[in-house]
């Protein structure tokens, strides 16, 4: 089992990098948070890996944080849910987001992520709720109705879950304020950026 990978970043995608680590060229997976935190090319890189084995693949899997890889082991034991689902889920939600949404059962924010139906996010839910604790900041309470709305409004205009539960996440007095406030607010910030 190959735990970590470290050496020099010589490429960075969209979904993913390469790491030269002794003059061997690494593809290796990675969600978009890992490669947010990612330094510049050319400039050395170390990951917490997993290596994903079937018969006709061998896929590497690099994450920034130690939780981050252990969720991603974790979504790999529900059954449906493959590397690329997990990636997707760790790509479209934080660690934080998507623990609080698995223990709160809050399947509409795991279903905003692409390639995640209702039906996925349910069996996620029921699968690993009482295996993981809530791992975020804050009360743990699941989001509101209105909050959901304002996540499937902004997904709807290009923003990520991510983003949009972020700018959510920034507003001040937010309990008192409608949907169209929220995201009137929400836009605001992201625009800001």
């Amino acid at each position: 089992m190959i735990a970590t990978v470290e050496g020099v970043l010589q490429y960075r995608g969209p979904d993913g990098i390469i790491v030269n680590v002794g003059g061997i060229g690494l593809w290796v997976n990675s969600s978009s948070s890992t490669l947010d935190q990612l330094t510049p090319v050319n400039s050395r890189v170390s990951l917490f890996t997993f290596l994903y084995v079937r018969e006709d693949n061998l896929s590497l899997y690099g994450f920034a944080t130690g939780a981050e890889l252990t969720l991603f082991k974790k979504l790999l034991s529900v059954s449906g849910v493959g590397p690329k689902v997990a990636l997707a889920l760790l790509s479209g939600l934080s660690v934080e987001q998507l623990s609080q949404a698995i223990v709160t059962g809050n399947a509409d924010s795991i279903s905003q992520v692409s390639g995640v139906g209702k039906k996925v996010a349910n069996r996620i839910i029921m699968e690993l709720k009482d295996k993981l604790e809530y791992v975020g900041e804050g009360s743990g309470l699941a989001p509101s109705r209105i909050d959901n709305d304002v996540v499937i409004a902004l997904t709807s205009l290009g923003y990520s879950v991510r983003e949009a539960m972020q700018a959510i996440s920034c507003l001040t007095n937010a309990e008192n304020l409608s949907a169209e406030e929220k995201i009137k607010l929400a836009l605001q910030q992201l625009m800001s950026r």
